[in-house]
């Protein structure tokens, strides 16, 4: 019977590589764009200005502090109430990017303020703009700091993108769900599942400890 079930599994193969393809695009989108928003924010958030610092707080406690199957619920469903209709896929790329933002605001904001103030200071006194402190003197230490959690939130991105599924785009998890209808063998076709999103996240790992490395030696040539 297990070689049945096995055989039936490798006739599927192509569906879930169709579903790796799906994850990876998910997660890349929102990876991209999560990114550029996060240290946006992330910098704002060191800013001395109290109002946008207080907005941003506010955005990042509400979206860290609610389940993110509730908050792809409300793109995908409740926003059409408002005249905002979206298919699947953009709905699942704006709820995962809005997730991935919130957590890379902290990482971010949390990298910055560690950087000594005696560093910013010392290049206050040496006539350096704000912008300039930020791209020569402050971003460069706070990357040592910011990047292997910066990695890690790429890793749990990726995890987190199994919820899509749940407003139907086709993913790994999706297509597992749709196999075990026609293969009741959980253990094998789940496994499968958890063996292809591993194989994804497996070289992000490795890349965390090399960009760790390379931006240790960076930050001390500089």
């Amino acid at each position: 019977m297990w070689g049945f079930y096995f055989h039936e599994l490798m006739r599927s193969l192509p569906f879930f590589l169709k579903g790796v393809w799906m994850t990876v695009a998910v997660s890349g989108l929102s990876l991209i764009a999560g990114t550029v928003v996060g240290f946006i924010c992330g910098i704002l958030r060191t800013r001395r200005n109290k109002i946008i610092r207080a907005i941003i707080g506010a955005w990042v406690d509400v979206i860290r502090g609610t389940p993110f199957l509730v908050q792809i619920f409300i793109v995908f469903f409740i926003l059409p109430e408002f005249g905002i209709e979206l298919k699947a896929f953009p709905a699942a790329v704006i709820a995962l990017s809005n997730l991935t933002a919130s957590f890379i605001c902290e990482i971010v904001a949390s990298g910055i303020l560690s950087v000594p103030k005696g560093q910013r200071e010392a290049a206050t006194a040496s006539g350096l703009s704000q912008y300039q402190q930020l791209r020569y003197i402050v971003l460069p230490q706070a990357m040592r700091t910011i990047m292997p959690p910066l990695v890690g939130q790429y890793v749990l991105l990726i995890k987190d993108s199994s919820v899509v599924s749940a407003i139907g785009v086709v993913d790994i998890t999706r297509v597992g769900w749709l196999t075990v209808q026609r293969i009741p063998e959980g253990i094998m076709v789940f496994g499968l599942v958890g063996l292809l999103y591993f194989a994804i996240c497996y070289p992000l790992i490795n890349l965390s400890s090399y960009l760790e490395k390379r931006m240790t030696v960076m930050t001390v040539k500089l």
